[in-house]
């Protein structure tokens, strides 16, 4: 009788503390609706139910605080703050927000009432344009910001609202004379002191997003120079501040190097790489990765390919190539090249884009570039026919610049052992490939005297206008104007 009657105190215990998450549509047609999350910018679904006679309820205690909403067909929605306690909304499909009633749930009174203060201030700053009035409106509202947090302490509301507060910028120090000091003072305090309205230790905010728009502005243009180098330092500074342990350090690290990896922008994969060296690869003091979140096997595939990656980075010097020229005997490379400039050129002449591209580049060489001391050294697979395809495509497109490749010979004998040519040549050039991460060709490489990587997978005009640019040919001829579709063959 003892077990029964507790087993019941613990049942009514676990429903009583069940939050339910209660809203009443006027104006919605019974159907299906959904709850939804934010997890950064994106909306995802995290529960789905009946409303009828414009009633639903969905269960809360499957939620993570943060900012949730309710979605309707057609894609309209409106959103409310969940932090562990029961909610009960009353709102019109005619202005969710301007009709909405808060019965239940006091982090959403404090919420609601901003958000309807808000918009009456939008509509009166549309109807003024004088510059007055306007920082008159701007000045109340923060005001009434400020007044919301410091009456509010312990809400989450109080923690999002002032996330989406600008810091305040002091004036620029001057000297006696009230000459300014140092004019660049307020764009680095702003830089510096740019998270101080973020509670970096509150994952719920991460639930919202207001916190990608805030780590969005702070790599942006706006804030850095969007060079891959100042990306890497300030993101390793950013990151570095986080407890590795919280969803905050995922959400942040997941951005950047999903960001970069995918960047347009030539030589940003190198964010990719760094990122993955020395947040995924490695090891923390339990020896585990700090990437708590990614399966074993997800992790090891990232790694592989930034692995794969880290030779192809611009800035570093990749390793020496050493193969053999069409003879098939003699052992050329491109360290010991003299050349200003280094074109490492990857190709194959089976491959349809380079029969385009190849011809166009011996051009380049011949007319420009030779006489410049830029030199062409082109790498190849020439294993079993290719051997003779290869040799073939040099003779009729008259290549004259550095042909090499990894022969039928030397291939099959290296495949046998490989330790008789290491007087010679390395692993990494025997293995070119993967060592350069050639999964399709062309692929373009910019080396400069000292063969380091200075630019990579440029369409042939564009490879000719940078060059101009590099050695300062002002007004210079050119031999291929851009070629649109080339230029975004050579991104894949």
């Amino acid at each position: 009788m003892r077990k029964i009657l507790l087993l019941a105190i613990i049942l009514i215990s676990s429903i009583s503390f069940s939050q339910k998450l209660k809203f009443k549509i006027i104006g919605q047609k019974d159907t299906t609706v959904h709850l939804v999350r934010y997890y950064g910018k994106n909306l995802y679904y995290a529960d789905t139910a009946l409303i009828k006679g414009g009633d639903v309820v969905f269960d809360g205690s499957k939620q993570k605080p943060g900012i949730l909403a309710v979605l309707m067909p057609g894609q309209k929605y409106f959103e409310f703050i969940y932090n562990n306690e029961d909610v009960t909304i009353e709102t019109s499909t005619t202005d969710f927000i301007q009709t909405m009633k808060v019965k239940k749930s006091e982090e959403n009174k404090v919420f609601v009432t901003y958000m309807q203060y808000l918009a009456v201030k939008r509509k009166e700053s549309s109807t003024t344009t004088e510059k007055e009035k306007l920082k008159a409106i701007s000045d109340e509202v923060v005001q009434y910001q400020k007044d919301l947090i410091a009456n509010n302490p312990a809400r989450l509301v109080s923690k999002i609202v002032k996330m989406s507060m600008d810091i305040v910028i002091p004036p620029a120090p001057k000297d006696k004379n009230g000459v300014i000091i140092d004019s660049l003072f307020q764009y680095h305090f702003y830089r510096t002191h740019y998270f101080d309205n973020v509670d970096l230790k509150d994952e719920r905010l991460v639930n919202t997003p207001i916190f990608q728009n805030k780590v969005e502005g702070y790599f942006s243009k706006n804030m850095m120079v969007q060079h891959w180098d100042t990306i890497i330092k300030y993101g390793y500074d950013f990151l570095d501040r986080l407890d590795q342990k919280t969803k905050t350090f995922e959400f942040c690290l997941t951005w950047i190097t999903s960001n970069y990896e995918k960047s347009n922008i030539m030589g940003m994969d190198k964010v990719f790489v760094k990122m993955a060296e020395r947040y995924y690869c490695s090891q923390n003091s339990e020896g585990k990765s700090p990437a708590f979140w990614m399966p074993e096997e997800k992790l090891k595939e990232l790694c592989e390919r930034a692995n794969a990656q880290k030779y192809t980075i611009l800035g570093i010097v990749p390793p020496n190539i050493c193969l053999k020229d069409s003879s098939d005997t003699k052992w050329q490379d491109y360290y010991s090249l003299k050349s200003e400039y280094t074109i490492l050129y990857f190709w194959d002449p089976e491959c349809g884009h380079c029969k385009k591209t190849t011809p166009k580049l011996q051009r380049l060489y011949a007319e420009k570039f030779k006489a410049r001391n830029i030199e062409v050294f082109a790498v190849s697979k020439a294993i079993d026919k290719d051997f003779e395809l290869w040799k073939k495509f040099i003779k009729d497109n008259h290549l004259t610049f550095i042909n090499v490749a990894l022969t039928d010979a030397l291939y099959k004998a290296a495949m046998t052992d490989a330790r008789p040519f290491l007087q010679f040549t390395t692993l990494e050039a025997l293995n070119f490939s993967k060592t350069f991460d050639i999964y399709s060709t062309p692929r373009v490489f910019v080396l400069d005297k000292d063969k380091k990587i200075i630019a990579k997978q440029l369409s042939i005009s564009q490879l000719e206008d940078f060059l101009d640019k590099l050695q300062n040919i002002k007004d210079a001829p050119k031999l291929f104007p851009p070629d649109p579709e080339e230029d975004e063959q050579m991104k894949q």
